[in-house]
């Protein structure tokens, strides 16, 4: 099966910088994955450093000697040799020395030419996953260390993700680092029993890995298309192994690839967001929609049940639905009440509340999210006042409205998120002045 792809934001060639981040997104954890095979698990922490010390030489070097015809292939050559250099020196790798040196420069292969096989780097990337999953590292840290180490996320993107600060992040790697190292965890896909504990924190990690794209927490763009296409292109690589051929990988490849076909819906020209009523429909990726609608037919293999599934049949009812209007919101409220059985988070139940006002107005909507429970930990959360806002325009509220937005607006990090709100703010203002 071809992997799916969405398009946009494809680097200038002519843009080092830019360049250089998508390979930091792209193949970064390609290459720690390999290198991490060839120097061992107990040596991920060198693995990750010589390929940072190598796009460091290529923001360095290529403003002066161009960007190379391979530019993957020159970071990984690159890395390679940083690694060797290491490997020479130090007295822990003296035993292993001659194989490391074997394997690195086996082929050879000509400056532009790629140094390790397509399907060696895939099965590499599948074991770095499960090890950043190891039942050894603290539940916790586990989706942490896999959205650093296999994805490239900085400790802040993933502080936001948790909704904690960089300091625990950074404590939470350091010490599942620590563990991996000690316990000498083997580079390999589990089995049996231990495969399935440690692919429901695989997911995880590519869930989160995809809502970081579908809804940037950081940075001038709402949406990372590149980040979601790579986690789309994972989670395929996860369904296409036997290890992760099972319902609940399929659900969440569905998921990602429904909600993915709408991406490009979601803003307008100038990168400014589009609420679901706004969207062109008809920019809709429909053949993202029909793989979507096939791997969400596989996942109803067997008995299992996930939120994965639960989600991924509301993505499917918004794809299904011919315009807004015609969207199945009972059938949603249906799903988002089995969902809330498998994650009772204010956040659900915030999304809930959306779709109950969809249904029985906005007054009903206010009244289920003062009905959330644990609602104070979305006491800083933008949403909840954008949502808060919207309800109480719809009652023409003006007032109250006003109030909402000008909270969210002061939540709202990212720029077409506070331009929006601007938006609210302002003819709610202009209303209540009339």
């Amino acid at each position: 099966m071809s992997q799916s792809t969405i398009k946009g934001d494809e680097p200038p060639l002519g843009n080092v910088s830019q360049v250089v981040e998508h390979l930091f997104r792209h193949e970064a954890g390609k290459m720690v994955a390999t290198l991490t095979r060839i120097f061992g698990v107990e040596h991920l922490t060198l693995a990750e450093d010589v390929i940072q010390e190598a796009l460091v030489r290529a923001l360095q070097t290529w403003p002066f000697y161009g960007i190379p015809k391979n530019p993957s292939a020159w970071i990984m050559r690159a890395s390679r040799n940083l690694a060797l250099d290491v490997v020479r020196r130090q007295k822990v790798f003296r035993e292993k020395e001659p194989e490391i040196i074997r394997l690195m420069e086996q082929g050879n292969p000509a400056p532009d030419e790629a140094i390790f096989a397509d399907e060696e780097i895939k099965d590499d990337r599948l074991r770095l996953m499960f090890v950043c999953c190891h039942p050894l590292v603290p539940a916790e840290a586990q989706v942490a260390l896999a959205l650093n180490t296999l994805c490239g996320f900085s400790v802040a993107e993933i502080s936001r993700a948790f909704l904690t600060t960089e300091a625990a992040i950074a404590k939470r790697l350091t010490r599942a680092k620590q563990k991996i190292r000690e316990a000498r965890v083997a580079f390999e896909i589990p089995a049996g029993a231990e495969l399935a504990q440690r692919l429901d924190n695989v997911l995880q990690s590519l869930y989160l890995l995809f809502n970081e794209g579908y809804k940037a927490s950081s940075g001038e763009k709402l949406v990372r298309a590149e980040i979601c296409s790579e986690a789309i292109q994972l989670t395929g690589l996860l369904a296409e192994h036997a290890a992760g051929n099972q319902p609940g990988t399929h659900a969440l490849l569905a998921l990602m690839l429904l909600n993915g076909a709408r991406l490009p819906a979601r803003v307008d020209d100038e990168g400014n967001l589009l609420r679901l009523k706004e969207q062109n429909r008809a920019q809709w990726d429909q053949s993202m929609i029909a793989r979507g609608m096939f791997h969400f037919a596989r996942s109803a293999a067997g008995e299992e049940l996930t939120e994965y599934h639960l989600q991924a049949g509301i993505a499917a009812c918004h794809c299904a639905a011919r315009d807004y209007e015609s969207t199945d919101w009972r059938q949603i409220l249906s799903l988002y009440d089995r969902l809330m059985e498998f994650d009772d988070s204010p956040v659900v139940a915030l999304n809930r509340a959306i779709v109950v006002a969809n249904l029985h107005g906005p007054g009903a909507g206010l009244d289920a999210v003062a009905a959330i429970h644990n609602l104070e930990k979305l006491n800083a959360y933008y949403l909840l006042y954008a949502v808060l806002g919207e309800f109480e325009a719809q009652l023409n509220h003006a007032p109250a409205a006003a109030n909402h937005f000008r909270k969210s607006l002061e939540l709202a990090e990212m720029k077409s998120e506070q331009i929006f709100l601007s938006k609210r703010l302002l003819a709610c203002e202009t209303q209540n002045h009339a």
